[in-house]
């Protein structure tokens, strides 16, 4: 039987138990001792340690009328079918034409059955126009409907200083300060707003040059290239490192970027737990030792797919483990750090520099602007060999057009604030402010009651909300207190699991946070969502997860 804890190849990891019986781990990687404690404190040269990822049941009760909640609004949503079918209710969705009857169907009924009964109704909570930068607070355009959300009119009144706690402002660099944009601005007006070519042919500018050594030489590796979507970044670029007779393990949580690339290269795709080491390693055997169905020749290539923080959990990924298993099984490891590049890490470096680990370790390093740097595109980082490969075969490097100066721009001056290179302490002290804010906001959310999932030190924070009516109602409630939230359900999160998903930023002042909090306090009273049976707890909840051990 083999332990996930006798895996590291650059060291071993130890379990024992201290006198309370809770285990303790020390693990000697790339030449440093980390001694952490699962559910105390730890101390770990060059990172905060990994801490707990926190996720709390929810009572049964809850569990049961969620699901019935959803089996009433089904039933209703059937009722609601058979008056537009008799013609009692007008129908508003798209229809085929009656001369059209005999093609083959452009709209599936069943498939829309969701849409036109459940989300239209709540559509308010979602796309609501904004007229304002995305900062901290911004302005919201008033919009309203006469039709139950099938369409709206705006109203010409703006809903001033709504607090911003959706965007992915991690570190406040979407601003429109113009003594931090004087660079972009000169920028814009040397080179213009858009390039109009590709890289290959005559879209490959200076700045683009100096962003992708700035980028090698911030996660510290040989070679970086940079694309103007962060999308794309993954589903262009995953199907020209592998294909036909090559495997690909991902994360059951992955992002839809990650999906739809691993299914564009046509290799084949296992699927493993949400961040299980014991799931992951017993697909890695059987790749290694079944080999390939059929002819079972072994994997031209086997890919494990992963995310460092992951979106909608709030979670951390286990990356001193994946990498041991990585180097034992000889796979290739694909981290996607688009939500904790420039959030974690005492330098705001992300998951690599969190868990003090070698960024040569990881294969292919990808990450987004989208988020941290206030810009958009993404990157692929890692081996000069590797990057030289994916200009000739990546389509979104041969085909897509060459990111825009002032977005290159936008990059390079955050980049050179977080590093310092800008002569200034300023990026430091948002990535600082970042972890101050989130634990704060972490903390007084589990004091109140709330169940939140995700780790300690992880910026996008999920508030578990469960049934489906109060999923609206919570949205709607706290835009009226002034705050502007995210909140997601079904078919996004599973049926049982709607939440509320907040986004911590630097740019957040305390004030802010504590206005927040006291508007989710009253929120939770009122929609009475407040779950969690370890409130005011002092003690950290005991992080759940079995000992790996595989069954021989």
């Amino acid at each position: 039987m083999a332990r996930t804890a006798d895996l590291v190849r650059n060291g071993h990891v130890r379990h024992t138990l201290n006198q309370n019986n809770v285990k303790n781990t020390a693990t000697t990687i790339n030449g440093y001792y980390h001694k952490t404690m699962r559910n105390g404190a730890g101390a770990v040269p060059h990172s905060h340690g990994r801490g707990e990822d926190s996720f709390e049941q929810a009572p049964m009760h809850v569990a049961v009328l969620t699901y019935i909640g959803f089996g009433i609004v089904t039933l209703f949503g059937y009722f609601r079918d058979f008056l537009r079918a008799v013609g009692l209710e007008k129908c508003h969705v798209a229809q085929e034409r009656d001369d059209q009857k005999d093609f083959v169907p452009l709209y599936q009924d069943f498939e829309n059955f969701y849409t036109r009964n459940l989300y239209m109704r709540v559509r308010d909570s979602w796309n609501r126009p904004i007229c304002s930068v995305p900062g901290p607070v911004f302005d919201l355009m008033e919009r309203v409907s006469d039709d139950y959300n099938w369409t709206y009119r705006l109203t010409g009144r703006t809903i001033k200083n709504v607090i911003n706690m959706g965007s992915y402002n991690y570190l406040g660099f979407a601003e429109n300060n113009a003594d931090f944009l004087t660079t972009v601005a000169d920028k814009t007006k040397e080179y213009g707003v858009g390039v109009c070519s590709t890289r290959q042919e005559l879209g490959n500018l200076s700045i683009h040059e100096e962003l992708e050594q700035l980028v090698a030489e911030f996660l510290g590796v040989e070679s970086a290239l940079t694309f103007g979507m962060g999308f794309a970044t993954n589903s262009m670029n995953i199907p020209a490192l592998v294909g036909k007779g090559c495997l690909i393990l991902s994360d059951e949580l992955n992002h839809a970027s990650l999906v739809l690339g691993a299914r564009l290269s046509g290799a084949t795709i296992r699927v493993f737990k949400h961040n299980n080491m014991q799931s992951l390693e017993k697909l890695l055997r059987e790749a290694v030792s079944s080999g390939q169905p059929r002819t079972h020749r072994p994997w031209r290539k086997i890919l494990i797919l992963v995310e460092g923080i992951y979106s909608m959990e709030g979670s951390l990924v286990r990356l001193p483990e994946i990498i041991a298993l990585k180097k034992k099984y000889k796979a290739y490891l694909y981290l996607d750090e688009a939500h904790s590049i420039g959030a974690v890490g005492p330098t705001g470096r992300g998951v690599i520099e969190h868990f003090g680990l070698n960024p040569r370790d990881v294969d292919v390093l990808m990450g987004t602007f989208t988020k941290s740097f206030g810009a958009a595109g993404g990157y692929i980082a890692g081996r000069k060999e590797l990057m030289n490969y994916l200009r000739t075969y990546s389509h979104s490097a041969v085909y897509a057009t060459a990111m825009s100066p002032p977005i290159t721009e936008q990059v390079i001056r955050a980049m050179k604030c977080i590093m310092g290179a800008d002569g200034t302490k300023e990026g430091l002290q948002r990535v600082r402010q970042l972890g101050e804010n989130t634990r704060y906001f972490r903390s007084r959310l589990k004091q109140l009651g709330f169940i939140i999932y995700g780790n300690r030190d992880s910026p996008v924070v999920p508030l578990l909300l469960y049934l489906p009516g109060k999923v609206v109602a919570f949205s709607r409630t706290m835009l009226e207190k002034g705050i502007g939230v995210v909140v997601v359900g079904f078919p996004a999160t599973p049926i049982t699991e709607a939440r509320a998903r907040f986004c911590v930023s630097a740019a957040h002042t305390r004030p802010m946070l504590d206005k927040v909090l006291q508007a989710l306090d009253e929120t939770g009273d009122l929609l009475r969502v407040k779950f969690s049976r370890h409130r005011h707890s002092a003690r950290p909840e005991l992080y759940d997860e079995t000992d790996y051990e595989l069954d021989s």
